[in-house]
């Protein structure tokens, strides 16, 4: 099977504008794509880790990424998917997270000897003069048909700012830019991002007379229709320090039944020959489908020795108790009010739940236990003495916490 077509099957593809052409380019690794990522926070996570495990099948196959680091644009604020202006961030942050970007990626990326490239949109973006803008790339945009995009209309119930109304210009910039600086023919990126994909080919070919091309990839959502990635806590982090190994590993041992399968083709690169036959199990062999899952995904982001530890920890735990390797989480005398600390405040601070509201609900719906033993009452609490030995607290059947006092 030809890799495009490899694609295909793994429900990888959303939309083309040339599928002869671009095909072609993959499958004779003459591709030099890029793929955006805006810096909006100092980690990458679950959302952006299709996108880095497509540009690793693309690279395996001979074509050469271009990671595209939105540090111009993030200026800005990609409007797409919100309702909401996104909060503005200075040029400082903006750089500390480009640079926590790049030791993720390279977990995922080949850099060395050219045979990828990180570049930041900061470069060309940052310099532009306005009057030039508006007279050699806004010309080339009609107003009517922008704001037919998606991205927009979503936008325009609420107000969608001047500030905003630009970004499909700038990201198209990109395109066209990266077009004359390196070659690059093809620009991925998630199917909310088609129109300003398109805006980008367009102004390729207007200016330059040239032909370039887009392809987005299928959104990773779960059988709900809802974005996956997400948790009690918020979201799943690449970073191990945001999101612990053993925590991303459950995120995904944990899927919906429905979702296993697609997610071991889109995500993982286990042949499809052997996640087909896995399309027939059922029971405990469904959750064997989904321990690989998870340890497949956990030892491409973390390595195979934490992906092993996760494993073993989640074996451990569930079979007999043992908080070796569990997450765990500290609390300080400091949070003890007369010496006392109760079950609520030990639920937010250990992560388990968002907030007291959903604690308390936690406790009378009797998916709260210490130690096995079930918490009943929303005033239980534990004097210091409590915390001398082992504290384990678990909200539902699979979320634990070790709660040390420090």
């Amino acid at each position: 099977m030809k890799l495009y077509d490899e694609l295909v099957a793994r429900g990888l593809i959303a939309q083309v504008t040339n599928e002869e052409e671009v095909s072609k380019l993959i499958n004779e690794g003459k591709a030099t794509f890029y793929i955006g990522f805006d810096p909006t926070a100092d980690s990458l996570h679950v959302g952006h880790f299709m996108a880095l495990c497509l540009m690793k099948r693309l690279q395996q196959g001979g074509n050469k990424p271009i990671a595209l680091i939105g540090g111009g644009t993030a200026m800005i604020g990609d409007p797409s998917g919100r309702t909401d202006m996104r909060q503005m961030m200075t040029k400082e942050t903006i750089q500390h997270n480009c640079d926590c970007f790049k030791e993720q990626m390279s977990r995922f990326i080949d850099f060395s000897e050219g045979k990828a490239l990180m570049v930041n949109n900061a470069d060309w973006l940052m310099d532009l003069n306005y009057i030039e803008v508006l007279r050699e790339v806004g010309a080339h945009f009609s107003v009517n048909r922008m704001l037919t995009a998606e991205c927009y209309k979503q936008r325009m119930e609420k107000g969608l700012s001047f500030l905003e109304f630009n970004y499909m210009i700038m990201q198209s910039y990109d395109f066209y830019a990266l077009f004359q600086k390196y070659g690059c023919n093809l620009q991925f990126g998630g199917d909310d991002q088609w129109s300003n994909m398109l805006g980008g080919t367009e102004l390729i070919r207007r200016k330059l007379g040239k032909d370039a091309h887009a392809m987005t990839i299928t959104l990773l959502l779960n059988s709900e229709g809802k974005k996956m990635g997400k948790t009690q806590k918020g979201a799943v982090w690449l970073d191990p320090k945001k999101t612990t190994p053993f925590e991303f590993f459950q995120y995904w041992r944990n899927v919906a039944d429905a979702d296993v399968i697609k997610c071991l083709k889109m995500l993982t690169f286990l042949p499809l020959e052997e996640i087909e036959k896995m399309e027939s199990w059922e029971g405990s062999e469904l959750n064997k489908a989904k321990e690989i899952l998870a340890h497949e995904l956990t030892e491409l982001v973390h390595g195979k020795e934490e992906a092993d530890k996760a494993l073993e920890a989640a074996k451990g735990l569930f079979a007999s108790g043992s908080s070796e390797n569990m997450p765990s989480a500290d609390i300080s005398k400091a949070d003890f009010t007369d010496g006392e600390i109760d079950a609520i405040s030990i639920l937010v601070k250990s992560g388990l739940v968002p907030s007291r509201s959903e604690g308390r609900r936690a406790i009378e719906q009797g998916g709260v236990a210490v130690n096995g033993e079930k918490v009943t009452d929303i005033y239980t609490k534990y004097t210091e003495a409590a915390f001398e030995d082992e504290f384990v607290i678990r909200r539902g059947k699979k979320n634990f916490r070790k709660i040390n006092l420090v």
